[in-house]
């Protein structure tokens, strides 16, 4: 990491209380104009970031254990990845990929078909943001096998739209009262090592969803079964080894399209270019977002050509799908993960973190779990002594330590996960920093928690 050059300081530093008062303002006139359904994570106001800081309107720099939800891996302001935003901005910001091509909309296919799992032959088509790339998905799989069902899982997040709505799980905020939803969604149970029975393995866990789908809908009837290769917003759950190659190798046998969701492991973020290569699974479509390009919109479905090919032409894309400067920016961004080994260090920053976070489980007992693999980790809070989600103390978590300046995210669909997706390009004194502040954070919290 010492061939890294930022910009900004890389050290948390606080000049106001947090919410400062610049902040407080863009809040009030935030309240005027923009809608109330729209939520933040922090109520501060980001001015520049760079590397693992994010500087907001007042001065305060912030340490990042978001990265934008998974997105700003390189950085928030990559060089590489501004450079290409900027020569391209030059030449065109727009034609439209399916009115006037151009080369770099093709060498990124290029690229996801050299870097997603398998050495089958693939198709790519790139879109605008992770919702829009799953419900593609199962358009092409729909199409490709005549079949209608789709099989989706608990705790699963997929997207906003009404059928990537109807595939997640969660209802509040994400789906309540914005119904009705696409039909044919069937959702299964899904391998939670943590809250499942005692003793079950993951290909038991996926015996039992094979039961359901053969009862349920009948092998004949599933167009596809999609899932997230380590859940995200449901709270970071890795399923147990083996769940996921049974289901795969079923998928298989019947002609079900199988759909690896990596939309936030993607892009070394779980220390392999793909959280697919960790389960030693081959997809027959991976749906792509978030780490892909720096920050910049853009999305993408790579997957079997037989299976792309298959749509008739214009039954695929979009009027900014592919945006040429989104393309310079993924291109770069690319570059950058292999020039510095961003998927090593996903896996360097997770054996800094994890052996610090497991150490803390084991002495207090209002975290219950700690999982995650590479630079995406969590810990699930829980009563004390028991396993009951306590959503409070994780609420309190992340607000205490956003007021001594680190930016923590929650998930989970009890609300009980504090989720740790610092930028890949985080120098190791300033993750070490955070996670001190996190520590001390749960240690204080935990001791209140029992008064």
């Amino acid at each position: 990491m010492t061939d890294i050059r930022y910009r900004l300081p890389q050290k948390r530093a606080l000049v106001t209380e947090l919410p400062g008062p610049r902040s407080l303002a863009l809040t009030a006139r935030r309240k005027a104009a923009v809608a109330a359904g729209v939520g933040s994570s922090v109520p501060v106001y980001a001015a520049d970031a760079d590397g693992g800081v994010v500087v907001d309107v007042d001065g305060n720099s912030l340490v990042d254990l978001g990265a934008g939800i998974a997105v700003t891996s390189v950085g928030a302001s990559n060089p590489a990845v501004a450079q290409a935003v900027s020569e391209q901005a030059g030449h065109f910001t727009h034609t439209c990929f399916m009115v006037t091509p151009y080369e770099s909309y093709v060498r990124v296919a290029e690229e996801l078909a050299a870097l997603t799992p398998g050495d089958h032959e693939k198709r790519s088509v790139l879109f605008n943001s992770g919702a829009e790339a799953v419900e593609n998905a199962v358009k092409v799989a729909r199409l490709a096998t005549g079949r209608d069902a789709v099989v989706a899982f608990d705790h699963a997040y997929h997207g906003r739209t009404n059928l990537t709505m109807a595939l997640t799980a969660k209802s509040m905020p994400y789906k309540a009262h914005f119904g009705p939803f696409a039909p044919e969604i069937y959702r299964m149970p899904m391998s939670y090592p943590f809250r499942d029975e005692a003793g079950l393995t993951g290909e038991q866990a996926a015996r039992r969803v094979i039961s359901q789908i053969e009862k349920q809908i009948g092998a004949d009837g599933v167009a596809a079964i999609i899932i997230e290769p380590i859940q995200g917003e449901g709270g970071f759950i890795v399923p147990a080894a083996g769940f996921l190659p049974t289901l795969v190798a079923w998928a298989r046998q019947h002609g079900v399209v199988f759909i690896a969701d990596e939309v936030q492991t993607g892009f070394a973020r779980t220390g392999a270019w793909f959280a697919s290569e960790d389960e030693g699974i081959v997809p027959d479509i991976v749906t792509m977002a978030k780490g892909i390009a720096g920050g910049m919109p853009l999305a993408a479905i790579t997957g079997r050509a037989e299976l792309l090919d298959a749509v008739h032409p214009g039954g695929l894309g979009g009027t900014y799908g592919g945006n040429p400067v989104a393309c310079a920016a993924a291109l770069a961004s690319i570059e950058t993960m292999r020039e510095f080994d961003l998927p090593a260090r996903a896996r360097h920053i997770g054996d800094l973190a994890l052996g610090r976070l497991r150490a803390l489980a084991a002495e207090l007992d209002v975290i219950g779990d700690v999982r995650g693999r590479g630079a995406m980790l969590a810990m699930e809070f829980v009563e004390p002594g028991g396993t009951e989600p306590d959503p409070d103390i994780t609420k309190a978590i992340a607000a205490k330590a956003l007021e001594q300046g680190v930016i923590l995210l929650t998930c989970g669909t009890y609300g009980n996960v504090i989720r740790l997706l610092p930028p890949l390009v985080i120098g190791d004194e300033l993750l070490g920093d955070a996670l001190d502040v996190v520590e001390a954070t749960i240690r204080t919290l935990a001791g209140s928690n029992r008064g």
